[in-house]
């Protein structure tokens, strides 16, 4: 499923072309996860003011709320001057005068909703439990420990939850664990403070280098401009399971935390 780094790419590829669009039209194909929340024909007139994003939300702010999109398990979008006869899995498009958004989504868990601002609903259910950034500032050290050490559960289980640090999915939990060296069943809480801080670093180490190389392409993603990722080219440990360790050359072993499959080197991640 797109994580943190192929939402932000996302963005980055239509984000300053639609910006300061006036929205003409809006269309909904088929439901999907939650509805839209209003009639699609009260964004008309409405102008889409500029691209955020929050975990692995999309927010398009206007002068009159927030227009919040999510690529669920398999969703994308394009942006372009014009968009042929919408197909059988594309759900939505929001038509502008300097392009249309379309969104592709085959196994219809993304959703496009609209919520007046962040602190109404559904944008404050929605967005209100998120954790931190891990890209900004806001990705402070001090609560990122004070976060872990509240947590019994393995730390991969934790990173995913999405309630301490927000979009670290299970690619990129698996490679900043190899980075700093800890196994991903250990217990977050057992993990000391300096392993924390390398976790750390890890964490936006290895999501920023992702959305530096467009995101991963393990399927089917592409962003706005149909470009896929390369990511997963470089990965250490995701998707590797029997080659040798790019550092020790010990086969990458795989197992299984909670329905997701887990990546790691026995040697190099030992904590």
């Amino acid at each position: 499923m797109p994580e943190l780094p192929e939402v932000e790419v996302t963005r980055l590829s239509f984000a300053s072309r639609i910006s300061g669009a006036r929205i003409l039209a809006m269309h909904m194909g088929k439901p999907l996860r939650w509805p839209l929340g209003v009639s699609p024909a009260s964004l008309v007139g409405q102008t889409v003011l500029r691209v955020r994003r929050r975990g692995k939300y999309l927010l398009l702010d206007t002068e009159r709320g927030i227009l919040m999109l999510h690529l669920g398990m398999s969703g994308s979008l394009n942006f372009a001057p014009s968009q042929g006869p919408a197909g059988k899995h594309d759900h939505m498009d929001l038509v502008t005068n300097q392009g249309v958004l379309r969104l592709h989504d085959p196994r219809r868990f993304g959703a496009a909703v609209w919520s007046e601002s962040e602190n109404h609903e559904p944008a404050a259910k929605l967005l209100g439990k998120l954790g931190m950034e891990p890209l900004t500032d806001g990705f402070e050290m001090k609560l990122f420990q004070q976060g872990l050490k509240k947590r019994a559960a393995p730390i991969k289980q934790v990173l995913l939850a999405g309630d301490v640090v927000v979009g670290v999915g299970n690619i990129y939990a698996s490679e900043a664990l190899f980075l700093a060296g800890i196994r991903p069943t250990v217990k977050a809480q057992k993990i000391s403070g300096p392993r924390i801080a390398k976790l750390h670093a890890a964490i936006r180490q290895v999501l920023a280098r992702a959305v530096e190389q467009g995101g991963s392409s393990l399927k089917d993603f592409v962003n706005a401009q149909g470009n896929t990722g390369y990511f997963q080219l470089e990965a250490s440990v995701y998707g590797r399971t029997g080659l040798p360790c790019r550092v020790c050359e010990t086969p990458i072993k795989q197992i299984v935390q909670g329905q997701r499959s887990t990546f790691y080197c026995p040697v190099c991640q030992k904590l």
